[in-house]
Formats: C-alpha cells, structure tokens, sequence
C-alpha cells in the first residue's frame, strides 16, 4: 500500500502541536455514542443533527412543464430513461442530488440550456 501524503501550508510540526491533545479514538466514540442516543431519541443538547430539507419534487410534471421527452431530460440529469420512468411511476425515488438539481430546474429553466452543452 502507498504511504499517504498530506499536502497542507502547515509544517509537520504544526500539525503535530495541533492535533496534540486530541484522542481520535475517544472524538470517534462520542460520535458513536451520539448517533446512537440520537436514533433512540435521547438526544443531548451537545449532540448536532442535520437533516436535509429537500423539496419534493413531481418529476412528471416538471418534465411536462419543460416540455421534454423521458429522454431527453433523463439526458439532461444524467441518468436512464428507465430511471426516470421509475420516478415517474412511483416504483422509486430521486436521489437527494437529482431532487435538487429538478427543483434548480424548476426554479430557472434556463439552466437546463447550459446543461444540454
């Protein structure tokens, strides 16, 4: 296995003294341990939950509404036409990056011109 190499503005000895005091094994179990707290409701004050706020988007009427083919807009997201017809017909869901780049889509058609090139 190749040896990792670290490219950073800081010297080695810098990043020694700065990660000094720091017991990555002990940073790794208190983030287990707050997932786990935070899975069975438990949460401490400390713990930090970010969850993601993505619109639903109707992927048939938003394709409707550029008047685009399967095809094409599956092109345009860069996925298959099978995909999108799986979206379409509810047998599954976008993923999270594909959901936001519709609701880009529908917020400015315009961008779908600069993804076409």
């Amino acid at each position: 296995m190749a040896e990792l190499y670290l490219n950073s503005s800081l010297s080695q000895e810098q990043i020694t003294q700065n990660f000094s005091n720091t017991s990555f094994f002990d940073s790794i179990m208190t983030g287990l341990q707050e997932a786990l707290d935070y899975a069975q409701n438990k949460n401490p004050k400390s713990a930090v939950a970010r969850k993601r706020s993505l619109p639903d988007i109707d992927v048939a009427t938003e394709r409707a509404s550029l008047n685009m083919t399967q095809k094409a807009f599956a092109s345009v997201l860069g996925v298959s036409v099978r995909t999108v017809e799986a979206w379409e017909a509810g047998k599954c869901t976008p993923s999270p990056t594909a959901r936001k780049l519709m609701y880009l889509i529908s917020t400015d058609h315009s961008i779908i011109s600069r993804l076409q090139n």
